[in-house]
């Protein structure tokens, strides 16, 4: 379940501007409009077994990245979507992977929990050369214990939120591998052209039951000389994407959560709808969903992300980037989305013949430690 935090990094986190009475606070409180005041909090028997189609009758199809990976991006920009809210990022020649979570589960139980419905494309022994991992917070579904655990003997920096390198170091990192920010702090990868700068999210944080609000969570943005990426993390619809937008300007990629929503969770969660919103403050840029297609986690069904954006994203002027899993794409080249999703349920082969994807194997496209 992880570590709480002590000595000096908890000194660290308690002069944060975000600490109060024992645990890191939102800036704002939740705003009209977020939470409908009709809809009630599921209990755990609604968020485990109600719903339809919360999961794909099939795998979706996916490619394997790695032929494409072997040349660089003609923009220098080009992303790589592995599921849910991992990303390999290529930033003028600096490898940046997002909340890598190769894990079964997203639960402390390999047993029970909300599980994997979809495979990773590529294996965690076949994504080399990365120059930092990105961890925005220490939810289950963005901090995998198995997958940290099988990077902990490369040399390779870790960049978090305040006091998520507790769980990190317990569990086999080195220290000096681990930059832990404040929102508005920054972190520069030595010998490259990029920074990372932690900024405001609207959610919490917490992986069992005595630690919420432990640690903090955060957005991300990483910048070249050359390009802008904004990474929500996890978040609700917060002011606070105007500001971001004031200080950073124009975003070439911008990757926002849009699954696992609910009317009760407006002010934690965004979906599509929000999503849309929060583009419009941070100013626009091309948009790349993430966090969906790969565990259940609400009650909506597996495909309402991607179908609700489709479908309001043109009337909104929005530039979608919806690539296939594993599909290596560049924000500067968007086209026109294809639903490569549908057909998996009823067991169409229509749009699926059509991009014929390359699919590994489920044993081929996961890695497990030894521990």
């Amino acid at each position: 379940m992880g570590t709480l935090a002590q000595g000096e990094r908890l000194e660290r986190m308690r002069a944060s501007p975000r600490w109060r009475d024992g645990g890191f606070r939102n800036i704002h409180p939740i705003a009209p409009g977020l939470r409908d005041p009709a809809a009630r909090m599921p209990n755990l028997l609604e968020f485990f077994f109600c719903g339809e189609r919360r999961t794909p009758r099939a795998p979706l199809p996916s490619v394997d990245p790695r032929s494409t990976w072997e040349r660089p991006p003609q923009s220098g920009l080009r992303a790589t979507w592995l599921g849910h809210s991992t990303v390999l990022l290529e930033i003028d020649g600096v490898r940046v992977l997002t909340d890598p979570v190769w894990g079964a589960r997203a639960s402390p139980f390999r047993f029970l929990g909300p599980k994997r419905f979809q495979p990773v494309p590529v294996s965690l022994r076949d994504l080399r050369n990365v120059d930092v991992f990105v961890i925005s917070h220490d939810h289950y579904d963005h901090l995998d214990y198995p997958t940290i655990r099988a990077l902990a003997d490369s040399d390779v920096p870790f960049v978090t939120s305040l006091g998520v390198g507790a769980h990190l170091q317990a569990w086999g990192i080195d220290p000096a591998r681990i930059h832990e920010l404040d929102w508005w702090e920054d972190y520069r990868l030595p010998g490259a052209d990029l920074t990372i700068t932690a900024a405001p999210s609207q959610h919490f944080s917490g992986r069992g039951l005595h630690d919420r609000n432990a640690t903090l969570w955060s957005s991300l943005v990483l910048q070249s000389s050359r390009h802008t990426v904004f990474f929500s993390g996890d978040t609700g619809l917060t002011s606070e994407y105007a500001r971001i937008r004031d200080r950073f300007g124009h975003f070439d990629l911008v990757m926002l959560e849009v699954g696992a929503f609910h009317p009760a969770w407006g002010d934690i969660h965004l979906g599509p709808e929000h999503a849309l919103e929060a583009l419009q403050l941070l100013g626009g840029g091309t948009f790349l969903p993430v966090h969906w297609g790969t565990f259940s986690l609400a009650m909506h069904a597996w495909d309402e992300p991607a179908e609700t954006l489709l479908q309001l994203a043109p009337r909104q002027g929005v530039q979608l980037l919806m690539p296939m899993l594993g599909a290596a794409v560049e924000p500067a080249n968007a086209q026109e989305v294809v639903p490569w999703w549908r057909g998996v349920d009823d067991g169409s082969r229509g749009l699926l013949e059509r991009v014929r994807p390359k699919r590994l194997p489920l044993r081929a496209s996961m890695t497990w430690p030894v521990d």
